[in-house]
């Protein structure tokens, strides 16, 4: 019916065609529409729940196949929702004071967790091309749970960092100085002195007083970041790819060590025209 309303048939005649009444059709095709055109949490129901409302309002039962076929005709199709930190009105307009004037000096970085059970990628949106970032299509997520290791990596356009593993707690103001900017972060920064610019965040280890003292006498410029803007660093999309490729090897991940280790071989191989 909903194809046969789409084709251009009025709902009269699809009801006389299928051998139902008008006010069933149209109930049918006002769900139909409102689950496409939806602006809330309709974008993440699957395909069985569709198919489950549509024969709550209508007593027909179709597939789940017919289901998606017909939302492939309106050009929706089942994506993994993009995942983002909610900003605030502030942090919002703090973004447009974020400019970048030398991309090639500058080392972006931070730290990620990755799960030994690694975040549900079976959920799916239905979207457009080029919907992906709609409010609609989005969800919300703050924290990772779960058995995790943490790491720390930087990128820039002509070279990485090594991908340093965080052990043993939490990362404090020391440990960020001792464990990575005085081993990593300064050599990395004398090889591109002087023009060298260090990315990161607003972390509570990375701005604490013994953090910028030591930034401060080893001349190590840092960039301005404005508050909740994870999105705006491109070594997200590294975190990004870096998962997918240990999830691609399909291979159980029993231990943290074996996990550790994966990430660190996986890190390598990412391609630097990728970065």
């Amino acid at each position: 019916a909903i194809g046969m309303l789409q084709g251009g048939m009025t709902q009269r005649e699809v009801a006389d065609t299928v051998g139902t009444s008008q006010s069933v059709i149209s109930r049918a095709w006002n769900r139909f529409r409102s689950m496409v055109e939806a602006d809330n949490g309709n974008r993440f129901m699957p395909a069985v729940s569709l198919q489950n409302d549509l024969q709550d309002a209508t007593g027909v039962r179709v597939s789940t196949q017919t289901v998606r076929r017909r939302l492939h005709e309106v050009g929706l199709r089942a994506r993994r929702p993009a995942v983002r930190v909610p900003p605030s009105g502030a942090h919002k307009l703090a973004r447009l004071q974020w400019t970048l004037n030398q991309w090639g000096t500058v080392l972006f970085t931070d730290e990620s967790r990755f799960c030994m059970n690694f975040l549900d990628r079976r959920r799916r949106v239905w979207r457009r091309p080029g919907e992906r970032n709609l409010p609609q299509n989005v969800v919300q997520h703050d924290r990772i749970g779960g058995s995790t290791v943490m790491v720390w990596g930087g990128i820039s356009m002509g070279a990485r960092t090594e991908l340093v593993i965080i052990e043993n707690g939490s990362l404090t103001g020391q440990r960020y100085r001792d464990e990575i900017l005085r081993p990593v972060v300064r050599p990395y920064a004398g090889a591109m002195w002087p023009d060298f610019v260090l990315m990161d965040d607003n972390a509570g280890p990375h701005r604490a007083r013994l953090v910028t003292e030591f930034l401060e006498e080893e001349g190590i410029s840092r960039m301005e970041w404005p508050a909740q803007s994870p999105d705006l660093n491109p070594i997200e999309h590294i975190w990004e790819q870096l998962q997918s490729r240990v999830q691609a090897l399909q291979v159980p991940l029993g231990t943290r060590v074996e996990l550790r280790t994966t990430l660190l071989e996986e890190w390598q191989a990412i391609p630097q025209q990728n970065i």
